[in-house]
């Protein structure tokens, strides 16, 4: 009980632990373009960030449960070959008395293996926050860039975009006139038209999205 005590206790600071991640990934990525996103976010968008960040790409969540699923995987074959020259060495022969039993030593190996997860997350984040920002700063300069929206404003104007992120309050964009990012509040778009996405193709060419 106390071990489920402990992992109870745990969630809502590992929540928090990925909020903030959520926090640095994004300032990364921004940063890398130029931009405070801090001035652009709501606190929902604060709260979601990780969530989106890891069901946005079906890749990244599988990494995560790989990664999760290694170090379980790690901690339990340590624990059963404790009693091995070796498991004694990677768990520290003085650390655990002989007649310790394994679910003492998972509970107290498992600060290592919550400490390893943390790290790994933290790389993650900080190396996707640094990737994507420079990848999208390089499709900007290079012109190299597909406009993936047609636009609708609310003021009747309709322009093809390059859309590469949004928020519950704001668009962020480049238009084919200006290389400079636009940053566009969300009560200023009427209507997106997703163009030519290959996952349509079949069906209904394009897709739209009305906003009001």
């Amino acid at each position: 009980m106390k071990y489920l005590e402990k992992i109870q206790v745990l969630l809502p600071l590992g929540y928090l632990y990925l909020i903030l991640l959520g926090l640095l990934n994004e300032s990364i990525r921004y940063h890398e373009l130029g931009i405070n996103i801090l001035h652009y976010s709501s606190i929902t968008d604060i709260l979601i960030s990780p969530i989106s960040e890891m069901f946005s790409s079906p890749a990244l969540l599988i990494v995560l449960l790989l990664f999760v699923l290694f170090f379980l995987l790690i901690q339990t074959i340590l624990v059963r070959n404790s009693h091995t020259g070796w498991g004694k060495k990677m768990l520290g022969a003085n650390r655990f008395h002989p007649e310790t039993s394994k679910r003492e030593m998972r509970r107290a190996i498992f600060p290592v293996f919550v400490l390893c997860v943390a790290l790994e997350l933290l790389a993650l984040f900080v190396g996707l926050g640094i990737g994507g920002g420079r990848k999208i700063s390089q499709k900007i300069q290079h012109n190299t860039y597909t406009y993936n929206y047609e636009v609708e404003f609310t003021s009747g104007k309709t322009e093809k975009v390059y859309l590469f992120d949004l928020n519950s309050s704001y668009y962020f964009y480049v238009t084919k006139a200006s290389k400079n990012i636009h940053i566009a509040p969300v009560g200023t778009i009427g209507n997106l038209e997703l163009i030519d996405n290959p996952k349509l193709e079949g069906k209904s060419k394009n897709k739209s999205v009305r906003r009001h």
